[in-house]
């Protein structure tokens, strides 16, 4: 067994066998016939072969759909110098360039005969248009030429088959000429005496294969007409392989028991394991694209040392989604045509009535600096039951639960989770969406911290041109819209809003007066359909979605790098 690990290793052949093949070139062309090649046996050949000597390509055991090709590939990759090209080959054979292609991968199976790298060039082709006025001239000299001497007139041009197309480019080319005045009607006459046929000319150098003789202006030109196009091309770069050879012989893949007792397994070629393939992959659960992208907002959050807010409840009293935030109740936001109110439970049951009290007081008769909104604030309203339109109410209950624990510890929160808002469902908006937040809350922050913040988080993303725009929220002053500028539609686009809690929001909930709260706020999808490419949320979110595209969507990184400082600049 020794001997016959050591045989599998080396792959070798033995005995004196030898391989005709059955292609002969003979003046530079290739027979494909049966040939005179043989293959000596053992029997009465005078040189015995313990076995099975080498197989020839045209033999049934290699199974070669292409095998004249192969064998006319090999002879003259014996001869050439580096290699060859597959799409010259076949043009050289008048053969299918398929053919060749099929001959190429034919011998890459049977080992590393042949090494073939797979290259993609550029080259125009004509249209049908193209080749039909490369036999017939192009429309408007058609059109010149069936302007007689005496004058057409124009509606009877205008029927013939190149009359709307030639008529224009004629007229362009001042090659004929419209006398309205004539009795019958409008009447076309030539203005010169012949014309030479440019476009004819120009794609019969590009059917000819001489492309490279025309400008990139007249290409374009012919391009913006559809008589040519631009086709990529791909073909194989073939070279010798470490075992080249015009003599192939087919690899064994098994070892038999019946090799082994007959001792055959030392007069075979055995193909070797490729231990750097990669197995099969099983099927296992992929993430969705939001996903992807949530994880690594969530993992940016992290590294700046941000703790995760609970936001497990879809579900919020009108109290913390507005009245908390210093949102009168009377805004627009709060109306049946933006917010999804629940009929079943109607109303919330637990509310803080000692912070109750002082945000009703806030709101109907001030404080803390402010003269509030000095309306009737009404408790029934506060505790309608809704589905949350933003992650701020979240906010709201750790800036609460953070004001109670004595004394005061700076803090830094963030939350990704979905919002609900009663919207008009079109290729850019749901009812259903994801919503960041980040907030910091600490002693004597100001818009300056808030800046340098978002300068961080968005750096992060890969984002580091920004622009600030003054903006109103009803719960932050000042209030700042955050653009930056998109490479690809070349201009500055929104991707957050921005500010500082305000004080009558901040001081009912038991906050110290010297600490200050900054937060910004951006959605999950529309990053995610720009580094995805996709221009229909519905594609990405819903009952529409295609599974396939989860499965193909990579793993998506925003790019991210250590840019070099920015100068940040204020709208």
């Amino acid at each position: 067994m020794l001997e016959l690990a050591v045989q599998l290793t080396h792959s070798r052949w033995r005995g004196p066998g030898t391989c005709h093949t059955t292609s002969h070139i003979q003046d530079g062309r290739a027979r494909f016939g049966a040939g005179s090649g043989s293959r000596r046996s053992g029997a009465g050949s005078g040189s015995g072969v313990s076995g099975p000597g080498p197989h020839t390509l045209s033999d049934p055991a290699i199974a070669m759909a292409d095998g004249p090709v192969a064998e006319v590939l090999l002879k003259r990759l014996e001869a050439a110098d580096g290699g060859l090209d597959s799409a010259d080959l076949a043009a050289e054979l008048g053969v299918e360039h398929q053919a060749v292609v099929g001959a190429v991968k034919s011998l890459q199976a049977l080992g590393e005969i042949i090494e073939a790298e797979l290259r993609s060039t550029k080259r125009w082709e004509l249209t049908a248009e193209g080749e039909e006025i490369a036999r017939e001239g192009s429309h408007e000299v058609r059109v010149f030429h069936s302007v007689p001497p005496e004058g057409l007139a124009q509606s009877e041009l205008m029927r013939l088959p190149s009359g709307k197309v030639g008529f224009s480019k004629a007229m362009s080319s001042k090659w004929i000429r419209v006398d309205k005045s004539a009795a019958d009607g409008p009447r076309v006459f030539r203005v010169v005496n012949s014309v030479e046929d440019e476009v004819q000319r120009r794609l019969q150098l590009v059917r000819s294969g001489q492309a490279e003789k025309l400008s990139e202006k007249e290409k374009s030109e012919l391009k913006k007409r559809k008589l040519l196009t631009e086709v990529t091309l791909k073909t194989y770069w073939v070279s010798k392989g470490s075992a080249f050879s015009t003599s192939v012989s087919k690899q064994e893949t098994d070892l038999s028991p019946e090799m082994i007792s007959s001792g055959s397994w030392r007069d075979r070629t055995f193909k070797p394991y490729n231990f750097s393939a990669q197995g099969i992959l099983l099927d296992s659960g992929h993430l969705h694209p939001l996903l992807k992208v949530r994880t690594q907002f969530r993992q940016i959050f992290l590294e700046m040392g941000f703790t995760e807010m609970p936001t497990d409840n879809f579900i919020e009293s009108s109290f913390w989604n507005f009245d908390a935030l210093f949102q009168p109740q009377q805004h627009p936001a709060r109306d049946q045509h933006d917010t999804f109110f629940l009929k079943d439970p109607a109303e919330a049951m637990q509310l803080p009535m000692d912070y109750v009290h002082r945000v009703k007081r806030t709101h109907s008769q001030g404080g803390y600096g402010s003269q509030g909104y000095k309306y009737n604030w009404k408790l029934d309203e506060a505790r309608k039951n809704l589905l949350r339109t933003h992650t701020t109410a979240a906010s709201a209950r750790a800036l609460y639960r953070l004001a109670q624990k004595k004394p005061f510890m700076p803090a830094k929160y963030f939350s990704i989770d979905r919002v609900f808002r009663n919207e008009t469902l079109d290729a850019t908006h749901l009812a259903e969406f994801h919503q960041i937040e980040g907030v910091v809350a600490d002693h004597g922050l100001t818009l300056g911290h808030l800046m340098g913040v978002l300068r961080e988080f968005f750096t992060k993303l890969g984002i580091t041109q920004l622009r600030f725009k003054p903006a109103y929220n009803p719960y932050t002053e000042p209030s700042m819209e955050v653009f930056s500028y998109h490479q690809g539609l070349k201009k500055w686009v929104e991707v957050g809003n921005s500010g500082l809690f305000r004080p009558e929001m901040l001081l009912p909930m038991g906050l110290p007066e010297n600490v200050s709260v900054i937060a910004w706020g951006l959605s999950l999808e529309r990053p995610t359909m720009i580094k995805y490419g996709i221009n229909n949320i519905r594609e990405l979110v819903g009952h529409k979605v295609n599974l396939q595209m989860v499965y193909d969507s990579p793993l998506c990184r925003l790019d991210a790098e250590q840019a070099s400082p920015q100068t940040q600049e204020a709208a």
